[in-house]
């Protein structure tokens, strides 16, 4: 599901997601551009610093532990410059004291790791909501070139014409919809599609992306191309 959560002006709303784990920074990033937002990444505290000054994020999704300063001398820092920004704090300690310091230092929430995607989602948007953004979004309707896709009607239409599409099949278009111009990955698909490993049986994903092609792509210059050795790819034709 996506959020219709914007900025006032109704362009994505900015997260930074900081950890020095790239495998739990790439997960967070794909799982928030997902939802519509737009996500950048940084793997330590400099960086983070930085990429917030540039950004001027509506959200920052902070580990407490990173290599250079800890994640409350990262807010410190950041809110000298952005001292209104919401701050979720990831941290490995389930410790009373590791939520009192990161919250009493000016965070506004906290998960702890492991965490669930959804969990953390939830938590930005709550932030989010009470700092103002705005649910501004006109309609439930993605659109790519084209193609059109309504979240709330399932319905799908390139053209002018319906296409009829299987609940996987949807999921799947939506997911590659969500992120057009982005190669992704087989393993990427079957995480968001599948929500899980079909223990290297990824011949599915080329499966579905041919049941789609001769859907969405029939009587039309293709939208759905494959990239060898890195995925697939959806764009715009022209």
């Amino acid at each position: 599901m996506t959020s219709s959560l914007t900025r006032a002006d109704g362009s994505s709303l900015r997260v930074l997601v900081v950890d020095d784990e790239p495998n739990i920074a790439e997960l967070l990033q794909m799982a928030l551009r997902y939802e519509g937002w737009d996500v950048r990444t940084a793997g330590t505290g400099r960086k983070a610093v930085a990429a917030a000054r540039e950004l001027v994020p509506d959200a920052i999704v902070l580990d407490m532990m990173l290599p250079d300063y800890d994640g409350m001398e990262v807010l410190r820092k950041v809110r000298a410059f952005a001292p209104d920004v919401p701050v979720l704090f990831l941290t490995a300690r389930d410790s009373v004291e590791d939520r009192v310091a990161g919250l009493t230092a000016g965070g506004d929430d906290y998960v702890t790791k492991p965490f669930s995607l959804e969990e953390v989602i939830a938590r930005l948007r709550g932030l989010m909501r009470r700092a103002g953004a705005m649910d501004a979004r006109p309609s439930s309707v993605i659109q790519v070139g084209d193609l059109a896709l309504d979240e709330d009607s399932h319905e799908v239409v390139r053209a002018g014409r319906e296409i009829d599409l299987t609940a996987t099949e949807f999921e799947l278009l939506r997911f590659l919809m969500r992120n057009p111009r982005r190669v992704l990955s087989k393993a990427q698909i079957l995480d968001r599609v599948w929500d899980y490993d079909f223990g290297g049986q990824d011949n599915v994903v080329e499966l579905y992306i041919s049941y789609l092609r001769k859907k969405v792509d029939a009587g039309h210059e293709p939208m759905i191309h494959t990239k060898r050795g890195a995925g697939y790819v959806l764009k715009p034709v022209g």
